[in-house]
């Protein structure tokens, strides 16, 4: 049986239009995607609450509930699960200055009721977490949000969605900028002190993105680690990054071969996915991707991540004993260098 189960998100096969350029590829409708997702070997789907209901904003409880069964019904036709549900509110004119952080009374109550329906949806998905990327939470002008205001204001948000439904749990995926560049959540110590203030700490987790712990100037495998040392780690987002830039979601292990292998390595050594935790992919394909290969860098990161486990599982940890015995660092480095080049 497979160690681990693989999840995708339906924005992971996209357009590949950007903020500086147009689409470069047709739309995928959201079965197909879910149809190739079962034969690509994935278990779940992550989902945005507009992912599963469409225009979410135009209707009520109930015909938002109806709408989440729909897809529920399409998720059972291919066998596959609801991993989350995250609200995106970063995309709507009322959280221009944030949602939960607004500036605003009224948009940090449609930031809720946003939440609130994420909620809904997860259940009706049988999704039993909600993700969120706190996008927008933040500033970019420095004067307009005291911090200490902004973290109580998030801790206020967090407790209300804990007790909107007694059952859910809150997975926080920290990010350090873009689109704002003073984020008042931007790694996973920053998302655990937030867990730890909130009213049912058990239920507020993390989950960890390999491309948000680059941007923050840190070793992804050291973020999952800290998080799974809290045993607070509930999901991932592996992908890639090319240094401290924008976001860009590249194919797991594309730019940073050793950091993708560490973070497998740490998964493997900590059971992660033993309590049933998926190891999701937020991968998005090159713009000069074509239309026919469109789930080729979902392909590749698959490869890649399995290739990087069988490395893992090779690991010699009896020669590892020793060089730490001995101190003999540089040993240990060109071992493993030599285990990804093949040579070990």
């Amino acid at each position: 049986m497979p160690r681990f189960k693989f999840s995708a998100g339906p924005w992971n096969v996209h357009s590949g239009a950007d903020s500086y350029g147009p689409a470069t590829r047709a739309e995928i409708p959201l079965e197909e995607k879910i149809k190739k997702f079962a034969e690509l070997g994935f278990s779940a789907v992550q989902f945005h609450d507009d992912d599963a209901v469409p225009g979410i904003n135009d209707l009520n409880e109930d015909q938002i509930r109806a709408e989440a069964r729909k897809v529920k019904a399409l998720l059972d036709t291919y066998g596959l699960a609801a991993e989350f549900v995250a609200p995106r509110l970063w995309m709507d004119p009322r959280t221009a200055d944030g949602g939960y952080l607004s500036t605003s009374e009224k948009d940090r109550e449609y930031a809720l009721w946003r939440s609130f329906r994420s909620i809904d949806i997860a259940k009706e998905l049988g999704a039993g977490m909600l993700v969120l990327w706190l996008a927008r939470e933040g500033t970019l002008c420095a004067e307009t949000k005291s911090p200490v205001w902004a973290t109580e204001k998030l801790i206020e948000a967090l407790n209300a969605m804990l007790d909107y439904d007694s059952g859910i749990r809150i997975a926080i995926e920290p990010k350090p900028n873009e689109p704002v560049d003073r984020s008042i959540c931007g790694t996973a110590g920053h998302a655990l002190g937030l867990a730890a203030a909130v009213k049912d700490p058990g239920r507020v987790g993390v989950n960890v993105e390999s491309a948000h712990a680059v941007l923050a100037g840190l070793d992804p495998a050291c973020e999952m680690g800290f998080a799974l040392a809290m045993g607070k780690l509930w999901t991932v987002h592996l992908n890639d990054q090319n240094g401290i830039k924008f976001d860009q979601d590249k194919s797991f292990g594309a730019e940073n071969l050793r950091s993708a292998f560490n973070q497998v390595k740490l998964l493997i050594e900590n059971n992660y996915g033993s309590k049933g935790e998926y190891v999701g992919l937020d991968v998005k394909a090159m713009r000069t991707t074509r239309d026919g290969e469109s789930y080729k860098h979902l392909r590749n990161s698959l490869e890649i991540f399995r290739a990087l486990e069988e490395k893992a599982l090779r690991f010699d940890y009896a020669f590892q004993k020793k060089c730490l015995e001995n101190r003999d660092f540089e040993a240990l480095e060109m071992y493993t260098m030599k285990l990804l080049m093949g040579l070990a």
